[in-house]
């Protein structure tokens, strides 16, 4: 749910990435540190507590591949990072649910009016992918429950 505000593993920084990074310089960066970390990669004079550790790391690995490795899968943690640094830089002016907004049938659009004046606007086709809403003449934003 939108509400949920759960603190995500930055997956690129995992692999030393870039969200402008192309596909293929993704896969070379988890193939490197892959190959680096992979249990079966490790010496045998390895202390147990760094083999732990080296395990974690290499599952952390393999995860930020399986997200960013897939196009749709990397689409939708973008996106979710995008919402959550909105919701850091720019000002949360109210959480409301959608049913609290204004339905207009012609424009085919939900709105609420802002302290500012200016409108949150959330068009039908949009409501089950968006959970913030920018106004449409200052900073503040809603968030849609």
């Amino acid at each position: 749910m939108a509400c949920e505000r759960i603190t995500q593993k930055d997956w690129y920084k995992i692999l030393g990435a870039n969200p402008t990074d192309s596909l293929a310089e993704l896969k070379q960066k988890y193939q490197k540190l892959a190959l680096l970390y992979h249990p079966d990669k490790q010496k045998a004079d390895v202390p147990a507590g760094e083999v732990e550790k080296r395990v974690q790391r290499f599952i952390e690995i393999d995860q930020a591949w399986k997200i960013l490795g897939n196009e749709e899968t990397k689409k939708e943690y973008d996106l979710q990072q995008r919402e959550g640094n909105l919701t850091n830089e720019w000002p949360l002016h109210a959480q409301v649910y959608l049913e609290e907004m204004s339905w207009n049938e012609d424009e085919q659009c939900y709105t609420l009016s802002c302290r500012c004046g200016g409108n949150y606007t959330v068009f039908k086709s949009e409501t089950k992918d968006i959970s913030l809403v920018c106004c449409d003449t200052c900073s503040l934003v809603i968030e849609i429950l």
